[in-house]
């Protein structure tokens, strides 16, 4: 990730400080929580996307800059809002928000944070940057309302569980790199294939959060093993474990998900391992990331290019 990061290491040390100055307001509670979440860190990875789209589209302008710290600020503000309506107590190794302050500060934080990203995408005055945006926070809600309504079912599809990452997340990837290749005027059919690239990106991030959750590393991953499964959350590889494993095997997971219970977290991770539900998702992920890869195959060669092929590689390769 290093290595991805130093072709773009100026801007992103530039996005940086733009992101600790929108953060400043007259209520000191709206900036305690705000920094505190963005200074946890994490791989800041679709703002990067932001910029070295810009970059593989060769025209890495300063409205990248503004958009990356868009692209970051809606994504914190979703992270906020995650953490309340799932009850997280941890994220990237520390206590959320919501568990320092409360629920109510965190939501109402999150909203500020998605009222100044648009007032950044307001001053880039892009129409077009700005209704791509407006359409993917949208769908980004729905993906969040979508999986509420499907926690606790294990009745549900592979289908609908693609349609929840897809809204949820990879939106989010493809609106950083379909927005970067605008900001720098690249033809449409250049716009639609970053638009792609990301959403593949994307979805391969999402499939191996889904792996990690049962053979992660709570260190490692800054999360506790099995959040998803205490949520309720049917992620694919609890999925293909009720279609494809023995009965014995799919009326535990089917029973886990319906009452949102760790009791037997050992027993479910066993099953989804013996069925091999953790390297078809793994497969799957694989897939996306090599489609993601191949979409941007008409770019000239260049850094930014590598780099973009290098993320598409390391989505599927990191364990954390």
């Amino acid at each position: 990730m290093q290595q991805v990061r130093q072709v773009v290491a100026k801007e992103f040390e530039a996005v940086n400080q733009l992101i600790i100055d929108q953060l400043h307001s007259n209520v000191p509670l709206v900036e305690n929580i705000g920094h505190y979440i963005v200074d946890a860190g994490g791989k800041r990875m679709r703002p990067m996307l932001a910029l070295i789209s810009g970059g593989a589209c060769g025209n890495l302008n300063n409205h990248h800059l503004t958009l990356a710290a868009v692209i970051e600020f809606i994504h914190t503000a979703t992270l906020l809002h995650d953490d309340v309506v799932d009850i997280s107590s941890l994220r990237r190794g520390r206590p959320t928000a919501n568990a320092e302050w409360g629920n109510a500060p965190s939501v109402l934080v999150g909203d500020f944070l998605y009222t100044r990203a648009f007032q950044l995408l307001v001053s880039i005055g892009n129409m077009e940057v700005m209704t791509l945006m407006a359409e993917v926070t949208n769908t980004i809600a729905e993906g969040e309302v979508l999986q509420l309504t499907k926690a606790g079912d294990p009745d549900t599809t592979e289908a609908e569980y693609f349609q929840v990452i897809k809204n949820k997340t990879a939106v989010l990837f493809a609106a950083a790199t379909a927005c970067g290749a605008i900001l720098a005027g690249a033809k449409q059919t250049d716009i639609d294939r970053f638009y792609q690239y990301g959403l593949d990106l994307g979805l391969a991030f999402q499939l191996i959060d889904d792996v990690l959750d049962y053979e992660g590393n709570a260190a490692e991953m800054g999360k506790n093993v099995g959040d998803d499964l205490a949520e309720g959350k049917p992620t694919l590889p609890l999925i293909y474990t009720i279609k494809q494993g023995s009965k014995e095997d799919a009326a535990l997971i089917h029973s886990a998900i319906s009452n949102k219970s760790l009791d037997q977290l050992e027993d479910v991770v066993s099953a989804v391992q013996r069925c091999d539900a953790l390297t078809y998702t793994k497969q799957l992920a694989a897939e996306k990331s090599a489609a993601a890869a191949a979409s941007i195959n008409h770019c000239p060669d260049s850094p930014y290019k590598e780099s973009l092929i290098r993320l598409a590689h390391l989505a599927v390769s990191r364990n954390a």
